[in-house]
């Protein structure tokens, strides 16, 4: 028994030290997502004037789902300047809002989430397709339900999609990211959710558009691009 009590004052401490850095790494990455959404909204504030970097406000983001890599490499996207969002993506019913990078590279999904490469741009007709993390900002989507609203917050209009299709596909499965009947939005993160390594499936969700709106735009903020593939390495984890 005497060795156990030796243990007992060690492996507390290094239980607080291990909480202490989730706190630090939860914090850190928080931190990096809200400012990017203030970034994103001040540049719509100003969207007549020169472009300058988007400032995006979508608060702190829930951690309580993520797992402890996706937290950490959150953190370290916080000291990187990335290009500014192209917008804001936000869905009411799982409380997210999040920003829309160009581009899905690890930094960029550990940001935010990111528009996939060859997809149609945000304003334009076709498929607007994003991708996330489903360990990070995209492991909501697993609430998300037909019917569901869904808005894309660009600099000068707010597009909303309506949640129509919810399927799982194989990762080289590209024609989820062929345009639909109407202009949609494609969101993509892996499957299963709780999938131990590189999860072997992906998890689709498509929503039609329905009438744009003009953005109530608050001040001057700046969006910024980057790139995607649903098969991508960096998705799948």
């Amino acid at each position: 028994m005497g060795w156990i009590q030796k243990l007992e004052s060690p492996l507390r401490n290094a239980g607080v030290l291990l909480v202490a850095l989730f706190v630090v790494a939860i914090v850190h990455r928080s931190v990096l997502s809200h400012a990017e959404l203030s970034h994103f909204r001040l540049r719509q504030t100003g969207f007549a004037a020169e472009p300058q970097r988007v400032v995006t406000n979508t608060g702190t983001p829930n951690f309580a789902l993520w797992s402890e890599q996706r937290i950490r490499g959150y953190q370290e996207s916080l000291a990187i300047r990335l290009a500014p969002a192209v917008a804001i993506l936000r869905i009411a019913n799982i409380k997210l809002e999040v920003p829309i990078l160009e581009g899905t590279d690890s930094l960029s999904l550990n940001e935010g989430v990111g528009h996939v490469a060859g997809t149609a741009n945000l304003g334009e007709d076709g498929n607007f397709a994003v991708a996330g993390h489903r360990d990070g900002f995209f492991r909501g989507l697993k609430d998300v339900s037909l019917g569901d609203a869904v808005e894309v917050a660009g600099l000068d209009e707010i597009e909303t999609y309506i949640v129509d299709r919810i399927i799982v596909v194989d990762p080289t499965d590209v024609s989820v990211l062929q345009p639909r009947t109407r202009t949609s939005l494609t969101m993509i993160t892996c499957y299963p959710f709780h999938y131990i390594g590189s999860a072997p499936k992906r998890y689709i969700v498509q929503a039609s558009i329905i009438d744009p709106v003009p953005a109530i735009l608050p001040a001057r903020t700046e969006l910024g691009l980057r790139a995607l593939s649903v098969g991508s390495a960096s998705v799948g984890r």
